[in-house]
């Protein structure tokens, strides 16, 4: 199933699609050139919005959780993408630990943990799941819908290495975005541990991902004689606010203003209609809580207790004191009339599929990542890497590797974004 463009403003997204299929060698090249000066993360999703006139990330996630909503057809992909992954951190590796979220009642969560299992398996590697829950003290199975079972089983530290009772795995994968720090067990073990701690919500920052991403997508830009604008969001940072107190308020509210003046600039520029509007959210955070969708910066100071207290908390119940305001990006695209949304996974540095987060009951200029979403796996007639140059670019194929290069963008970014010489 593909979605359709609800808009007239696609002058401006047909012509960056054209741009991107007669580039393609060179946008190819390009990326094989990064990859071999930056260490690729290694996996990872990104939230993409497409308004017509516009396609751009708005959020990269190193923890993907979704493998379960990917088009099954495309399952051998994601193993040969796994392979390449295993190959370069560990090439004689034969055991994977994998660690997972705390979410033993979310069995859609889980289902991805199984499908990530599958992945591995059929990679080549001997793979169990260990878990950080203090309750699971001995091999705990628990039932998947459709008759499957993962078993938890709890981690064992022996000196300097971390493994299962009668596993000692040679690469550590976390699937667990640590948003309530790194447990003392992951530190200084001698494993490979893939993404590394620095990557946990209680170190990284959206702000430094998207600091470094303006860097990759102006190269790009270049590369390709665009306006960086049509793949990049504005952004800025408000630090230190406290929504209870209303503390920084002010702060908030001036960078709120200074987004929306940029954005009517080119609004003005692109012919685009539709009033700018931002998205406030948590700078470090993910399962879209602490954000809202902001029109006027007088919004910030009219905000209601319940709006405060829904703003001031994220998971783990973690109190927010920075937050992102990001330009927001609408989304034209529809399924069966509900509000869609692309989301792209990789391995490696392969797009292996994705998604269309869809909602019924979201507007276009709201975030969708929020109870009552629903998953409609990208139908790719051929992957993300193989688009048609010769035809049109809205066709299925074409906007699909659109998808692509813009979500390897942001891939690119995370790496810079994890280096050293960010």
């Amino acid at each position: 199933m593909v979605p359709h463009l609800t808009t007239a403003l696609t002058g401006p997204l047909l012509e960056l699609e054209r741009r991107f299929l007669d580039g393609m060698p060179t946008i190819e090249h390009w990326f094989r050139a990064q990859w071999l000066e930056h260490a690729v993360p290694f996996y990872a999703s990104v939230d993409l919005r497409n308004s017509g006139f516009k396609l751009a990330p708005v959020d990269t996630n190193l923890f993907p959780g979704g493998f379960n909503n990917l088009n099954p057809d495309f399952l051998p992909l994601c193993v040969l993408a796994m392979q390449s992954a295993v190959e370069k951190i560990c090439p004689e590796a034969k055991g994977v630990l994998l660690i997972p979220e705390n979410h033993t009642r979310n069995l859609f969560y889980l289902q991805n943990v199984a499908q990530i299992v599958t992945i591995l398996k059929q990679s080549g590697m001997r793979v169990r799941i260990g878990s950080l829950l203090p309750e699971i003290t001995q091999a705990t199975p628990i039932q998947l819908p459709g008759g499957n079972a993962l078993v938890l089983e709890p981690l064992v530290r022996r000196g300097n290495r971390l493994g299962l009772d009668g596993f000692d795995p040679c690469v550590v994968l976390l699937n667990n975005d640590l948003s309530g720090g790194a447990p003392e067990i992951l530190k200084n073990i001698e494993q490979a541990v893939y993404p590394p701690l620095s990557a946990g919500w209680y170190t990284r920052r959206k702000s430094q991902h998207f600091a470094a991403y303006d860097r990759v997508a102006g190269e790009f830009a270049k590369l390709l004689d665009i306006d960086p604008w049509l793949i990049n969001p504005y952004f800025a940072v408000c630090n230190q606010i406290n929504f209870h107190t209303r503390a920084g308020e002010e702060c908030l509210a001036m960078q709120v203003d200074g987004i929306l003046k940029k954005m009517s600039v080119k609004y003005a520029e692109y012919g685009v209609k539709s009033d700018p509007f931002v998205i406030v959210k948590a700078d470090a955070g993910t399962y879209g809580m602490g954000i809202m969708t902001v029109k006027d910066a007088g919004e910030i100071t009219g905000l209601n207790r319940k709006q405060r207290n829904r703003m001031a908390v994220v998971k783990e119940g973690l109190e927010v004191s920075d937050v992102l305001v990001q330009e927001g990006v609408y989304t034209f695209e529809h399924i069966n009339d509900a509000v869609a949304e692309p989301v792209v996974y990789m391995i490696d540095h392969y797009v292996v599929g994705g998604f269309y987060r869809v909602h019924t009951g979201r507007g276009v200029d709201e975030n969708l990542n929020a109870p009552g979403m629903h998953f409609v796996p990208l139908a790719f007639e051929t992957h993300c890497s193989m688009p048609n140059p010769e035809g049109k670019p809205d066709e299925t194929a074409n906007r699909f590797y659109a998808y692509g290069v813009v979500a390897r963008l942001a891939l690119l970014a995370a790496a810079l974004e994890l280096s050293d010489d960010r």
